[in-house]
């Protein structure tokens, strides 16, 4: 017997549902998923897995709008097959398929745009495994650049096409930008680094990732990339320590404790988590690439010696 055809009321509400169940496999994940954990998702008793495993666009059958994007993760991001980056205004913007206007996945994310229909972002943290970003929407479209806008949230949404004078639309740039780095970069490099160091900190093997942090080497505040080589995992102990300047990882990948730090008598905590790990080195990502880079961990050490006077 054929299935019924899926109507606009069942777009509306097959997105509800699917935004219900990725909440639900994100709390037994931690966040990132693979498309083992998002392909059995049921409506109305078919099958509607959220992410396609050969294209960057998904369009479930019988529905006229895209319900996914994809984003694929490369260690150099310049070697990415699309530039999924924010323009002068502050958004982010999603590519074409291709350069074709007609092509049926590029009709999808227009209607998606005209409608008004939420999507799913799925943003690459590795091979196979995924950060969802969700609901955004796509608000504008720029067929020069083969391109749509993104809007991360609904105020992004409704001030997209409001008028606004030269102060509006600054707040509204500075506004997406913290969007962007809030909801995108700063998610999606936790979870790059975790991924990186196997959800272990690397200087005391801790290994629950929701005491786990991606400490930056050269600060965000200085101008220090969301990348893997600008990050190390560690526990919210040592990162805190390690902004502090009570202890630096070396360019040899050793750590090293501030002297004042090493001469002091408290308790347990500070015996073993602190002056325990005095010229221990850290573990390292198995992947040579991501490696912290020595050169921002010079210029970090050189800041911390500094400091240590």
């Amino acid at each position: 017997m054929a299935r019924e055809p899926l109507s606009g009321a069942d777009d509306e509400r097959l997105r509800a549902e699917a935004f219900a169940h990725l909440r639900a496999v994100q709390l037994r994940t931690g966040g990132p998923v693979r498309y083992e954990d998002v392909e059995g998702f049921q409506f109305r008793g078919r099958r509607v897995p959220l992410l396609d495993r050969g294209r960057g666009i998904r369009v479930p059958a019988g529905l006229d709008a895209a319900l996914s994007i994809r984003t694929v993760f490369r260690t150099d991001p310049s070697r990415r097959p699309y530039r999924d980056e924010p323009g002068s205004d502050g958004y982010l913007r999603y590519q074409w398929r291709g350069s074709d206007p007609d092509h049926a996945e590029n009709r999808a994310l227009r209607t998606a745009m005209r409608t008004g229909a939420p999507l799913i972002w799925f943003q690459g943290i590795a091979s196979g495994l995924y950060l969802p970003v969700f609901p955004v929407w796509l608000v504008h479209e720029e067929p020069e650049q083969h391109q749509f806008v993104v809007a991360l949230d609904e105020p992004e949404k409704i001030v997209w096409s409001a008028p606004l004078d030269e102060t509006a639309s600054d707040l509204r740039r500075r506004y997406a930008l913290r969007q962007v780095r809030d909801r995108v970069h700063q998610p999606l490099f936790r979870a790059r680094v975790l991924h990186a160091y196997a959800c272990r900190c690397a200087l005391c093997r801790l290994g629950h990732p929701e005491l786990l942090d991606a400490a930056h080497i050269r600060p965000d505040a200085a101008g220090g990339e969301p990348v893997i080589h600008n990050g190390i995992a560690m526990c919210k102990i040592h990162h805190a320590a390690y902004d502090a300047d009570l202890l630096t990882v070396r360019p040899d990948y050793r750590i090293e404790i501030r002297p004042d730090v090493l001469r002091e008598a408290d308790g347990p905590t500070l015996r073993h988590s602190l002056q325990g790990l005095h010229q221990a080195p850290i573990e390292l990502p198995t992947a040579r690439a991501h490696h912290p880079d020595r050169d921002l961990l010079a210029e970090r050490y050189a800041r911390f010696r500094e400091r240590a006077r």
